[in-house]
């Protein structure tokens, strides 16, 4: 079995030995016993508190919900909030409370996640504040070869999207801590403590480890894969399958004909998947209790598939062919639409856009990030 940062840690006790702890960890958070890295440093060390990034240290709360302070039931260390309505980071009284920043979440290998920023964030706020951090490494789920997309351009920075990297980065976040400490001159006293086993060529599948939901809205390894792609939905008045059992795995609104918007996009030929007309009503999100046509990409081939590229060309296949097709506007004054932040460009309301250039554009940059990022390779 392939081990992750958590499985190790015992290897590297003395750097947590005496140390006044402060742990950022979510339901992933989990070594190969399903035992919580919460538990084992409460158990093994001294610690003193927990910092939940979005949807909680427990997964207890839903995407988007601000997350509030409070005290942990089960091991009564204090809960502090790292996703709170006026600020995403660390607090000087936070970090006062601890010697060392311990962080442990599965991320999903696609820059739109949350988590990595919540890691970046506290990166800088480690260094600044002269406190050692230490990143419990995993595995990429996506592998930690294939890149693909455009690299986040200067003034789209936002918590969906904060770092220069491309959307599908092939790195761990053991990785991705390492190149920002050096390219943003941050110095932090970084450690990171490594995975055993992997081959940077590994999908989730091929690790033998058991698939925990990074979040509800990534229930599968199969929601992972192809999020890279349909994660842009959320920047339109498409409903991105939130509310549904296949959340990122299909796509809708009450507009769209299902049958032939499932022919055009199989008539393209996309490899690695097919795409199915559906049917579906979302729970809640858009288009709560309504009903919705569309279809549901279905991966036949995880090596093939190119997560990406297939988003983009559904989303101008129904842009194209659907009036009632757009983009939704900002989420709060003088910020800009959902979409460039998630695109980290203004590239997809471009008029007068060419599909084949501008993904010839998305490889060029990924290859430039594949050069980049293999400096930090740890495996």
């Amino acid at each position: 079995m392939i081990l992750n940062g958590i499985d190790t840690m015992m290897e590297a006790a003395h750097l947590f030995k005496g140390k006044k702890l402060g742990l950022i960890t979510s339901p992933t958070g989990l070594n190969k016993e399903y035992m919580s890295t919460i538990q084992i440093l409460h158990e093994h060390f001294h610690l003193e508190a927990l910092f939940s990034p979005e949807h909680g240290v427990r997964g207890d709360q839903a995407a988007g919900a601000m997350v509030e302070n409070y005290t942990d039931p089960i091991t009564g260390v204090p809960v502090y909030s790292l996703y709170r309505k006026d600020s995403k980071r660390l607090s000087q009284e936070m970090l006062d409370e601890v010697d060392m920043v311990v962080y442990d979440i599965q991320d999903v290998g696609t820059r739109y996640y949350t988590f990595i920023y919540t890691m970046l964030y506290t990166l800088e706020d480690c260094a600044k504040a002269g406190k050692e951090i230490v990143i419990l490494d995993r595995i990429n789920p996506l592998d930690g070869v294939t890149v693909e997309g455009n690299i986040l351009k200067p003034g789209y920075e936002s918590f969906v999207g904060n770092y220069p990297l491309a959307v599908r980065y092939g790195l761990t976040a053991g990785e991705v801590a390492m190149m920002a400490n050096e390219q943003t001159g941050w110095n932090a006293k970084l450690h990171v403590v490594r995975c055993q086993g992997w081959d940077r060529k590994m999908l989730f599948p091929e690790t033998g480890r058991q698939w925990i939901m990074p979040s509800l809205g990534i229930p599968r390894f199969e929601t992972a894969l192809i999020y890279p792609g349909t994660c842009l939905f959320e920047g339109t008045n498409m409903s991105e399958g939130r509310g549904t059992t296949a959340p990122f795995e299909m796509i809708g609104a009450p507009f769209i004909h299902a049958e032939k918007l499932a022919d055009e996009m199989n008539s393209q030929q996309h490899p690695g998947v097919i795409f199915r007309p559906v049917y579906f009503k979302p729970s809640f999100s858009k288009f709560q209790g309504e009903q919705c046509s569309g279809v549901q990409i279905h991966i036949t081939d995880t090596r093939a598939v190119q997560p990406l590229e297939t988003g983009v060309k559904l989303l101008f296949t129904i842009k194209n062919n659907y009036e009632e097709f757009s983009f939704l506007p900002p989420l709060k004054e003088n910020s800009r639409p959902f979409i460039d932040l998630l695109g980290g460009d203004n590239m997809y309301r471009n008029e007068n856009i060419d599909i084949a250039v501008l993904l010839e554009q998305f490889r060029d940059e990924s290859r430039e990030f594949a050069k980049l990022k293999a400096q930090y390779h740890l495996y």
